[in-house]
């Protein structure tokens, strides 16, 4: 019997990292130029994968009553929308338990890491994608920015934001200042490259933050720094709802001339986030907008564009969109009442990030960084009583 579970155990585990990996070989070719024609195929592979580590898990009834209820949600999803997606990460994130997420997560940086700078070097040797890209960027001139085989600038610095944040995440704890400051100057130098300032402010936040997380020791700063983060991540939230619910005024303004302070307010807006508002009515549906969303959204509804906590409403529709929050608002008050401030920090930024760019927001599970923290978490949510009260309270 000892040999039998021994087996089991390897076996389980054997087939998690085998799907991880394959899922970061996935999110690699798609930042190239290869066009991978079978992606629909292996994403299959690796779903039975993760389900195979799910069988071989025990979990509480609890534990199996919340998996099934959201599988549930991401069934109804598939067949409504044809979006495979909420099934395979509810299954992913189940299969999650009891893994060593630091180990992991360590193997999704450097294999991630190394992935990247093949394709630049590929780019650079001219075997496989371009070195740059000569366009209008929507700022009224011709420019050139370096994309090292990505396809496009944002893309590029896209990598080396969330790169940046989970290795700060990793990595941080033993560092000295002038490992932060050289963090930097590796962003600085990219966006040099690229021009992309939302990554770029990103990644600086992202270092300021973990260099203070490394350096408070007062209570109250904590506690402060706790609310800060909490307010980001809700504040990002609000913002995009904001967005969506009333970009149609930039129409009005653009198409009618009609001005106000509401109208300014979102120009400006649309100023600081480059034109991805305006990038919303542009379409003949003007897809994204609050008004294109329902409770399981549509197959229709498959339109691209950058704000990533619109595209979660708009590919998935509301009621998946809500408990996607719901799950997220708990694990955040989770870390803040267990004051898990890297943690805190890690989802702040990137919700901050998903404002303007929708990287996490994919069918790749392996680009969104979240799934495997709220994986490595959310069975102890579950796990006593104590924590039951936590989400009680929230709710």
């Amino acid at each position: 019997m000892k040999n039998l579970w021994k087996l089991k155990e390897e076996v389980a585990y054997f087939a998690f990292y085998l799907g991880v990996i394959i899922e970061i070989i996935l999110v690699i070719i798609d930042k190239s130029a290869y066009t991978n024609p079978i992606e629909g195929i292996i994403f299959r592979v690796t779903f039975l994968l993760f389900f195979v580590k799910v069988c071989l898990t025990k979990y509480s009834f609890k534990e199996y009553l919340v998996i099934i209820f959201l599988l549930l949600i991401g069934v109804i999803s598939y067949f409504t929308t044809g979006r495979n997606e909420l099934i395979r990460i509810i299954t992913f994130i189940a299969a999650c338990k009891d893994v060593d997420m630091t180990k992991c997560l360590k193997m999704v940086f450097w294999i991630t890491l190394a992935g990247c700078i093949c394709i630049a070097i590929l780019s650079l040797l001219g075997i496989v994608g371009t070195i740059s890209l000569t366009q209008d960027y929507g700022r009224g001139s011709i420019e050139t920015r370096y994309v090292l085989g990505m396809g496009h600038p944002n893309a590029l610095q896209c990598m080396v934001v969330v790169l940046t944040i989970l290795g700060l995440y990793i990595y941080h704890a033993n560092w000295k200042w002038f490992s932060y400051v050289g963090i930097w100057l590796i962003n600085a130098f990219f966006f040099m490259l690229t021009d992309s300032k939302s990554a770029l402010l990103v990644a600086s936040c992202a270092i300021l933050l973990f260099f203070c997380v490394s350096k408070i020791e007062n209570s109250k700063v904590e506690k402060l720094f706790i609310a800060g983060n909490i307010s980001i991540i809700a504040g990002s939230i609000i913002i995009s709802l904001m967005i969506a619910k009333n970009a149609m005024c930039l129409w009005h303004y653009y198409w009618e001339g009609a001005t106000s302070v509401k109208i300014n307010f979102y120009l400006f807006l649309d100023k600081l986030l480059t034109g991805r508002i305006h990038s919303l009515i542009e379409t003949n549906n003007h897809e994204g907008i609050m008004d294109t969303w329902s409770l399981f959204s549509r197959p229709e509804n498959n339109y691209y564009f950058d704000m990533g906590w619109i595209r979660l409403f708009y590919w998935y529709g509301i009621i998946p969109a809500i408990f996607t929050l719901l799950i997220l608002a708990g694990v955040v008050w989770y870390f803040a009442k267990k004051r898990k401030l890297d943690e805190l920090v890690f989802f702040a930024m990137f919700s901050l990030y998903t404002i303007s760019e929708a990287h996490i927001i994919s069918v790749y599970i392996a680009r969104n960084y979240l799934l495997f923290i709220v994986g490595m978490y959310w069975y102890r949510l579950l796990g006593n009583q104590k924590n039951r009260k936590i989400l009680k309270d929230m709710i």
